[in-house]
């Protein structure tokens, strides 16, 4: 009887104590959904402790290379102006309007790019990620075209479309539309299967179950995909914007180096730079919020 006694306290302790991890358990998920910012510290191999606006480091730092090796003459100015001449440069084109009419122009052909891949890029991986039939008409196609690159097709383009406004922008598409589709894709078929047995459990119609599980489990890899995508139509809209083009930065660019205006080269390049790289920490930033609830090895 007394083995018996015993036995009931090693259980009863047991169940008080898998009872008290998994209220604890529970107490810090719902810690970390309240404040994604309130989680566990990492543990020995984990990352450390953020670096503040640590998005800034590299590119200072490579600012302050560009500034001493400029002053002491360690750079050659004919080939690279130095940051101040730029500086005074960037101010003129902005007095006279150049600058602001040109970056409206390439802002518009990227943001149009953009939002029309955007679009299509979900639609054909809903299609292909919900069908077996869009699958097998769709997803062929595309890794064939992931495989060319959107600059290769430019001959064709401009033989289809001419050289005007059309082209650019569905070279800018064409350029998005591939990565928003793959990750999107990808988000969709890596779905847990048992969120879609539980959807069916409680039967869920087709246009519930794509608003409630599919939408929600692609958004990560959505999100992914549209870091690539931002990234990809400025690099495209560089390009584009150096065939024939009247207006717009990679224009600018293009007549500056006719005449040898390196420092209005580098005033373009630092544009488009910063341009890409805002967008991509605009898009990490909606990522981190949209995303709060997952915990990482970043996090």
């Amino acid at each position: 009887m007394t083995a018996q006694l015993e036995t009931r306290i090693d259980v009863d302790h047991l169940v008080r104590r898998t009872r008290s991890v998994g209220m604890n358990r529970a107490q810090d998920r719902r810690r970390a959904v309240v404040d994604p910012d309130n989680r566990r510290r990492p543990g020995r191999l984990g990352l450390r402790r953020r670096i503040p606006y640590a998005g800034a480091v590299g590119p200072l730092a490579l600012l302050a290379v560009w500034v001493v090796g400029s002053a002491l003459h360690w750079i050659d100015l004919r080939s690279l102006s130095a940051p101040w001449t730029v500086v005074a440069t960037a101010g003129e084109l902005i007095s006279d309007g150049r600058l602001q009419e040109n970056l409206a122009t390439s802002s518009w052909r990227a943001l149009t790019g953009l939002a029309l891949g955007i679009v299509l890029g979900v639609v054909l991986a809903l299609i292909s990620g919900l069908s077996r039939l869009g699958e097998a008409l769709l997803d062929g196609p595309i890794q064939l075209k992931r495989a060319i690159p959107s600059l290769a097709l430019l001959p064709l383009l401009i033989l289809w479309l001419g050289i005007g406004e059309p082209m650019k922008v569905t070279t800018i598409t064409l350029g998005v539309f591939v990565p928003i589709y793959l990750h999107t894709h990808n988000g969709l078929r890596s779905i847990d299967s048992r969120y879609v047995e539980l959807a069916e459990t409680v039967g869920l119609r087709r246009s519930e179950f794509v608003r409630h599980v599919v939408l929600p489990g692609a958004l990560p890899g959505f999100l992914m995909g549209l870091r690539f995508a931002v990234t990809g139509a400025w690099l495209a809209l560089v390009v584009v914007e150096q065939i024939n083009s009247t207006s717009g930065i990679g224009y600018m660019m293009e007549l500056a180096r006719t005449y040898g205006q390196t420092d209005i080269i580098i005033v373009g390049l630092v544009l488009y730079g910063t341009l890409g790289y805002s967008s991509d920490l605009l898009v990490r930033l909606v990522q981190r919020k949209a995303l709060s609830w997952r915990q990482t090895f970043a996090d």
